[in-house]
């Protein structure tokens, strides 16, 4: 017999708009003995079936759905659909079959899963205790699915801890992959390094970015700030800065985006690598009065959870403000953030 969570009352109003998280305070009580990452069927308090979820006693998040399907069966056979559509989803003309992201969790209907392309190689990354339950199913399911050479895991994000997990990484599938995989983003050759790499060892959800703002910068002066491995820098670059500014607080991100210019053919003395926290760096240029027509600021999470947005919110304003104060009259600031919680 499956194992219930039964929901308080008026609390099925978001599941039934699809979204699909149950959290604990919404749940009345819990029917069976359920393990973390079991599938459990979610009822309102009238009883009315919503949803299959993976169940985990030890977050805030008690249940995350699979599927809103009574009939569903939640097995092997339904992370190979699952992948399937999504992979279907990713063919476009825009998108470089062999360098995606394949899964993208909740927006796949896969919560917790995140699956990533480079070549023959797949990087999959696991981050909720129901992921963690089926990863050998979702391990095989991708193979079957893309025929890649590969699968090799990178389940060490931070937020496992909120779910309980202990971080996992090494080959799951097939051999042990290549030091560097090289790749090519609109037409700009990249290198990526899956074992040590941030994430799954490139931001492939910041593509289309790099590509738009890649084009703004032609014969400017542009500044990258938090440049990590110079991804933007070398778009902007490939389009025809006229000179591109890299600042990174790493010695190692620098040197691999000088190998990357230098895997492109750039001319070295279009670039300038800057090792240097980057607040105190961009104190430094004001000071010198240097200005840029273009800047991209691209910072780390300065705000893990919601409970950090206040102190993270000055950093950005910051960082922002200090921008706005090198542009030149008529200058262009990209800016992003990655910090849920602000």
């Amino acid at each position: 017999m499956n194992s219930k969570l039964i929901l308080k009352p008026g609390r099925e109003k978001s599941l039934k708009r699809r979204h699909p998280w149950i959290f604990s305070s919404g749940v009345a009580r819990l029917e069976g003995d359920p393990r973390a990452g079991d599938t459990v069927a979610v009822q309102s308090a009238q009883g009315e079936f919503l949803a299959w979820a993976a169940y985990n006693p030890g977050s805030q998040i008690s249940g995350r759905v699979w599927s809103w399907r009574q009939n569903e069966k939640i097995g092997a056979a339904f992370f190979q659909r699952r992948i399937r559509a999504a992979l279907a989803a990713r063919v476009h003309p825009t998108i470089p079959a062999d360098t995606c992201r394949l899964v993208h969790g909740e927006a796949d209907g896969l919560p917790g899963v995140i699956a990533d392309r480079y070549g023959d190689t797949l990087v999959l990354q696991l981050t909720t205790a129901g992921a963690e339950a089926w990863r050998e199913d979702i391990a095989d399911a991708l193979l079957q699915v893309t025929a890649a050479a590969r699968v090799y895991e990178r389940s060490d994000a931070d937020v496992r801890d909120l779910e309980g997990l202990p971080p996992r990484v090494g080959v799951l599938r097939g051999d042990e992959p290549p030091e560097t995989i090289e790749i090519r983003e609109h037409g700009v050759r990249f290198l990526v390094d899956v074992r040590r790499g941030h994430k799954t060892g490139f931001y492939l959800d910041q593509r289309t970015n790099r590509h738009i703002v890649g084009k703004l910068p032609r014969d400017k002066d542009t500044l990258n700030r938090f440049s990590y491995t110079a991804r933007f820098s070398l778009h902007a670059l490939a389009e025809g800065a006229k000179h591109v500014t890299s600042i990174d607080s790493s010695a190692d991100a620098l040197e691999w985006g000088k190998r990357q210019a230098a895997l492109n053919g750039f001319d070295e003395s279009r670039a300038a690598w800057m090792e240097a926290d980057v607040f105190k760096a961009l104190r430094t240029l004001r000071d010198q009065g240097k200005s840029f027509d273009l800047i991209v600021l691209d910072p780390p999470k300065f705000a893990p959870t919601a409970a950090h947005a206040e102190k993270a919110a000055r950093g950005y304003k910051d960082i922002n403000l200090l921008a706005f104060k090198l542009l030149r009259p008529g200058g262009l600031l990209a800016t992003f953030s990655c910090s849920g919680g602000i």
